[in-house]
């Protein structure tokens, strides 16, 4: 898959990496949930019937961030990670638009006639809550009005579970209350963050629990601060953990960020400086101060034993 950084004005040289009609989603698509996979199935089998390749069009940063709403700074798929899964999925190309202040000018007339017809765009695909053009003033109606016989548009029905609508906001206020296995069911995947294990404090090992302590390879939403059973894959290899977000608050006071730190179940190798990612799986108990070490390593262990039950239990189904 291609992935291609564009920034507004598209100028000769952006435009002509473009050499033939290509079929285009629309959109932010942070979580690529499962409405977002919806939008993206349909490029991929309009794009396959008109045999053309199928490109997606997204944002970065997020456009909420860039209107001051400061949560958007921490994303459910960063660009790398969402990078990979749409390439995962088929995808040909990925344009990446610097969101920035000149782009958020653009009237909607503007965005199609100076950013699509550039892009040799034929059919355009969005989901029914699209929206484009300064202060969001384009609608999929606008979209199709401003094509012209140009390009096709198609427009994607709301995506629902439960008789609910399936959003990314919805996705966060799941995480943000640890309700794992209820985000996981809209993502239509395990909620995973990606980063490298560094050097600790080295506290876990000497009470007997030695731990993964990742630093985050990009802004990711941090769920609940808590404890949680969860899967993680390095070079490869998956292992069963169980790990704790959170603050220390038995060992620190006021800790600015938390932290994430995984014990790996059966597991002896040194893995500073390797890549990790961590699967969510559930959720087992907030954070909390503990006035003891010794009843901070009970709690640990009844953790270990109930995330190991969990998994175990997982994995033979």
């Amino acid at each position: 898959m291609q992935s291609i950084k564009l920034t507004y004005p598209i100028t000769e040289n952006d435009s002509h990496t473009v050499t033939e009609p290509q079929v285009m989603a629309i959109g932010e698509f942070d979580g690529l949930h499962l409405g977002h996979q919806e939008v993206i199935k349909r490029a991929l089998t309009t794009a396959k019937h008109l045999r053309t390749p199928a490109a997606i069009m997204t944002f970065h940063p997020h456009p909420k961030e860039v209107l001051g709403q400061q949560k958007y700074t921490q994303l459910l798929t960063p660009v790398d990670q969402k990078r990979r899964m749409l390439e995962r999925m088929g995808v040909d190309t990925m344009y990446l638009v610097s969101f920035n202040p000149d782009f958020m000018q653009l009237t909607p007339e503007q965005f199609v006639e100076n950013v699509l017809i550039p892009m040799k765009v034929n059919t355009v695909i969005v989901g029914f809550d699209f929206n484009f053009g300064y202060r969001g003033a384009g609608t999929p109606d606008t979209l199709c009005e401003l094509a012209q016989g140009r390009f096709a548009v198609e427009v994607v029905r709301p995506y629902q579970q439960g008789g609910v609508k399936v959003s990314s906001t919805l996705v966060r206020e799941h995480l943000q209350k640890g309700e794992i296995e209820e985000a996981n069911a809209l993502l239509g995947r395990r909620y995973t963050v990606e980063g490298t294990v560094v050097n600790g404090d080295g506290r876990g090992r000497t009470i007997g629990f030695p731990t993964a302590n990742i630093n985050l390879a990009e802004s990711f939403v941090i769920p609940a601060l808590g404890v949680y059973a969860v899967q993680v894959t390095i070079d490869g290899e998956k292992f069963n953990a169980v790990m704790n977000v959170g603050k220390k608050p038995t060992f620190v006071a006021d800790l600015e960020r938390p932290t994430l730190e995984a014990h790996l179940f059966d597991f002896s190798r040194t893995i500073y400086g390797s890549a990790i990612s961590v699967e969510f799986i559930a959720f087992l108990r907030p954070e909390r101060k503990f006035s003891a070490v010794d009843e901070l390593i009970a709690q640990i262990r009844r953790d270990a034993d109930r995330a190991k039950s969990i998994l175990t239990a997982l994995e033979n189904n």
